[in-house]
């Protein structure tokens, strides 16, 4: 029993940090006051891009450098989510499109581009490819011994039995968390999200922020992507890959809402959602014996979840707790 515990929190633990990348990347989106519901799509390029990348470094040498293969495949992975999310701020912010059909589009977009740039990387009449070298690189996990005892071997495991990805998800929540609370520069980030007009009135330029806040945040959840693929799913990539990406895209908007907003939250509420997807694969080490169609209903937990959030902050409308006040409005200046 013990064990299927533990693969069940191993699952959820590595199940989360894809989320948790989605999420991180998206709360500093929203931040701007840009509702990003392309998300999804953008995790997709990041994770076709920086594989593809990191598999053609490995295809074309001899002796792989592991620091090289890292560096290629997250620069890849954040620099063409970034494009996605300058594009999609050109669209939003510079051309006055609609926020929500824009996000739309571009995970339909970032979907078709992933597939599309994807049949180049397969060989003809192959399925799947796999980054061996990559992925060795990205799920070895730190060399640690605590002893042989049943309590030093869990913390090994399920504190210390991870990829760096992992680390750095934590890190960059914890930075994004002090960036916004603690810094000038990200207090007039939450202005632009709450009242650009009173933020543009005061000397704040609107619009840079936008898109800064933007293209670093897909950026973010672009690495969500490249996780997904060289860790989550052993570094192989099928055109079938953009699809569980996609799905997981979904769960890190739905994150998004779970924590309020908040960064610090990112990082319990993304292995919580795991931990809850999860449940229907594992839940029989409690002697409980599901249908086919109650373990699909258990999948959508995190999303019922994610409702009742929603129902009790708007409840008790505690302002922290929150989205910004201008979510999803395009900001125009001549309509000050």
């Amino acid at each position: 029993m013990l064990n299927t515990i533990l693969a069940w929190v191993t699952r959820a633990i590595l199940f989360g940090v894809v989320m948790m990348f989605g999420a991180i990347g998206e709360t500093l989106t929203e931040k701007s006051g840009n509702m990003n519901l392309g998300t999804p799509g953008i995790m997709c390029i990041g994770g076709a891009f920086g594989f593809g990348f990191t598999y053609l470094y490995e295809m074309h040498t001899d002796n792989p450098v592991a620091a090289l293969s890292i560096a290629i495949a997250l620069l890849s992975a954040f620099l063409f989510s970034s494009l996605a999310g300058v594009l999609f701020c050109l669209l939003t912010t510079t051309l006055r499109a609609n926020q929500n059909v824009t996000g739309l589009a571009m995970t339909i977009f970032g979907s078709g581009l992933a597939k599309f740039f994807g049949t180049f990387i397969i060989p003809q009449g192959v399925v799947t490819v796999k980054a061996a070298y990559a992925n060795r690189i990205f799920t070895k996990s730190i060399p640690l011994d605590l002893g042989e005892s049943t309590g030093a071997k869990i913390i090994e495991e399920v504190f210390f039995g991870h990829g760096f990805m992992l680390y750095v998800g934590i890190v960059i929540a914890i930075v994004l968390a002090l960036f916004l609370n603690r810094t000038r520069a990200g207090l007039n980030l939450r202005a632009v999200g709450e009242n650009p007009a009173t933020a543009d009135a005061a000397g704040i330029n609107v619009n840079l922020y936008k898109y800064i806040a933007t293209s670093v945040g897909a950026g973010i959840a672009g690495l969500g992507g490249a996780y997904y693929i060289l860790d989550y799913n052993y570094g192989g990539w099928s055109t079938g890959a953009a699809g569980g990406i996609q799905a997981l895209g979904w769960l890190a908007v739905a994150l998004v809402i779970f924590a309020t907003w908040r960064p610090l939250n990112l990082i319990w509420g993304a292995f919580l959602f795991g931990l809850c997807y999860w449940m229907y694969n594992y839940i029989d080490v409690f002697g409980v014996r599901l249908t086919a169609a109650q373990s699909s209903l258990l999948e959508a937990i995190p999303y019922v979840v994610t409702i009742l959030v929603l129902i009790l902050t708007s409840v008790r409308k505690r302002r922290e707790n929150q989205p910004p006040a201008a979510l999803g409005l395009s900001y125009f200046r001549e309509e000050r």
